[in-house]
């Protein structure tokens, strides 16, 4: 089920606005670095290949009506909107690929006319979302090899075609699936606080013709302790070099339920979410959100003023807890530490 996440027209990168789903389709076109920076910071695009995509073109955007004359003045200001680019979400690993990507594409071509550089820099953040489309096709096709006809699927947070350029992680696994004529259908947590599952994932499935029914995410223990959950699919944010997976906060406590109800527990996501250098989830850094996603409810306050707020984003998976890891390249399996290296970004 294609979706146009992220585009790139006439010099403006058109992005659609999650926030304003389900209720509306609305589409932002952003023509500078901070109005881009902003869509990221509060999640107007999100999701981490999404995130890689959109930071390749917001240092297109940053550095497009450079003056500079020079190279050394122009990588000043392309390091610039790296860094402002870079502070805006903290866990999400293909952000920070494709903004180095962007860097070593600038450094390739450093003995070019600025008005070349500029153009390799547009051509490399193109070719990272035509790349993610494929990705998406490969890990759907690879992911859908391991799903049978009935299965249901429970996922958490989204982890469609909202959160790349084209098919979706998780979701694009069950996309696939259907293509292929198995009927599976799909529990969907709500993921609090900001209800990505609830908004975003039951939108896309619906769009699609996939069978899904939101559930509560305190709901998915009684629903694997009656038999109703065949597996559990979700996306990731970053892997470590030795399999533990940051993904949406929640994901933990899915995982450690599927292993106590024997349910085999998938992460999906491409190579560029696979952080070699970090040895173990314990270094991941968490981003942590403002107060008030919890402390208000659709606007309104929910919570006494006053009262303290803990509210991370993302939780830590270890590596115990996840079956395999289906990326484009191929379906990983445990020991993580060897068949992570031997896969290679």
């Amino acid at each position: 089920m294609p979706i146009a996440t992220i585009e790139w027209q006439n010099r403006k990168v058109k992005i659609i606005d999650q926030t304003k789903l389900p209720l509306r389709l609305v589409h932002i076109y952003c023509e500078d670095l901070r109005t881009l920076r902003e869509a990221i910071f509060s999640l107007k695009v999100r999701g981490a290949p999404a995130l890689g995509i959109a930071g390749a073109f917001g240092v297109v955007l940053g550095t497009q009506n450079s003056s500079a004359t020079d190279f050394p003045s122009f990588r000043r200001e392309l390091e610039e909107a790296i860094d402002y680019l870079s502070s805006s979400r903290p866990t999400a690993v293909d952000l920070f690929w494709a903004l180095k990507r962007m860097r070593n594409c600038a450094e390739k071509n450093k003995h070019q006319e600025i008005p070349q550089i500029k153009k390799a820099l547009q051509e490399e953040a193109l070719q990272i979302m035509e790349e993610d489309k494929t990705r998406s096709r490969q890990m759907a096709k690879k992911g859908a090899s391991l799903l049978k006809n009935g299965d249901r699927i429970l996922t958490h947070c989204n982890a469609g075609a909202l959160v790349t350029a084209d098919y979706g992680t998780a979701l694009g696994v069950i996309y696939r699936a259907k293509e292929e004529g198995k009927k599976v259908t799909v529990w969907a947590d709500e993921t609090r606080p900001l209800l990505q599952g609830a908004r975003l994932t039951t939108w896309e499935l619906l769009q699609a013709g996939v069978e899904v029914t939101l559930i509560c995410d305190n709901m998915a223990g009684d629903l694997m302790q009656r038999g109703k959950v065949d597996k559990v699919l979700v996306g990731a944010d970053r892997v470590a070099g030795n399999g533990d997976v940051a993904n949406k906060i929640g994901t933990y406590t899915l995982a450690v339920l599927a292993k106590e109800n024997e349910i085999p527990f998938y992460v999906v996501c491409p190579i560029s979410s696979i952080d070699l250098e970090i040895p173990s989830g314990k270094m991941i850094p968490i981003e942590q959100r403002n107060s008030q996603e919890i402390t208000e409810f659709g606007r309104k306050r929910v919570a006494p003023r006053g009262v303290k707020v803990y509210n991370p984003a993302f939780d830590i998976t270890p590596a115990r807890y996840v079956t395999g890891i289906i990326t484009e390249k191929g379906i990983l399996r445990p020991p993580y530490k060897e068949t992570l290296k031997e896969l290679g970004p």
